[in-house]
């Protein structure tokens, strides 16, 4: 069977929806990104800096007590929200998903007990666009039974976290990416962005081959910084015409653009996940 695929050139921009000048912080969107744990407050701050860089109108940070400092520190603009990194209060992560048009999750959770219940009571909980990236991903692995909550998202896994979720070996998903994307989304019922040196993206009809990017982006944080790019662009293209895959792809396409703006100016070998954000006006410019 071949399964219908399509790609982006620069045209693919003109997808980015259009700002209208009568508005408001809540007319681009609130995002929720429940991410970073004790020593993995970075992961928190690259999402969430990603989202807003990505035009979301308000982003907040769900985490625990200990990053409270840091990341107030880091990114003044976020809301940050703590709890109790060994009990979540079930109140708090109720009134900050109420809070949220989008949630990104995921992004140095932690596959502590206490951030499996958090990925629980939110997946039971949200009807809304939500990203799951990162630990969100290996918890569902430990944990296959949440599978079904996670209908409708965008999940970004790389080959070895997919491997965890399908029991195939990374050596034969890497074989077929697109095949491989395409077979776990429609089995699921979800959008899969599998990551690699060509991403592939599918909603399980459709896959979306990835030309942009380049090996700079093989660094430490660059997957957080995709996370709250679609997490940003999904805040501003909700509704019921807004095609999931197409948030995924376009946020694909762009996330690498980033990577070729930064490998342009820095060379690849110096590109880090900063860069990628700071990428990110020049790309939207």
């Amino acid at each position: 069977m071949n399964i219908p695929s399509f790609s982006y050139d620069e045209k693919a921009l003109t997808l980015l929806p259009k700002r209208p000048e009568q508005s408001h912080k809540g007319t681009f969107g609130r995002v929720l990104c429940v991410c970073g744990s004790v020593g993995m407050s970075g992961a928190a701050y690259f999402a969430a800096k990603a989202a807003y860089r990505m035009g979301a109108g308000l982003v907040r940070i769900l985490t625990p007590e200990e990053n409270r400092t840091i990341l107030q520190t880091l990114l003044p603009e976020a809301i940050v929200t703590a709890y109790d990194s060994a009990a979540p209060d079930p109140s708090v992560i109720e009134e900050a998903e109420a809070w949220a048009d989008v949630l990104v999750i995921g992004c140095g959770l932690g596959v502590t007990p206490a951030s499996r219940h958090l990925l629980s009571r939110l997946l039971r909980a949200t009807k809304k666009p939500t990203v799951l990236d990162a630990d969100a991903l290996n918890l569902l692995a430990r944990n296959p039974s949440l599978l079904k909550y996670a209908q409708g998202a965008i999940l970004t896994p790389h080959p070895l976290e997919l491997s965890r979720l399908t029991g195939q070996t990374p050596e034969e998903l890497l074989a077929d990416t697109e095949r491989a994307a395409y077979d776990f989304a429609k089995t699921h019922g979800l959008v899969c962005v599998l990551k690699e040196h060509r991403t592939a993206v599918s909603d399980g009809v459709r896959v979306y081959r990835n030309k942009s990017g380049n090996s700079g982006m093989a660094t430490g944080g660059a997957g957080d910084v995709l996370a709250g790019i679609l997490g940003g662009l999904w805040a501003q293209m909700r509704g019921d015409d807004c095609d999931p895959l197409t948030v995924a792809s376009l946020g694909v396409y762009i996330h690498g653009l980033c990577g070729d703006v930064a490998a342009q100016r820095l060379g690849e070998y110096s590109v880090m996940a900063s860069d990628l954000i700071d990428a990110l006006p020049v790309v939207l410019r």
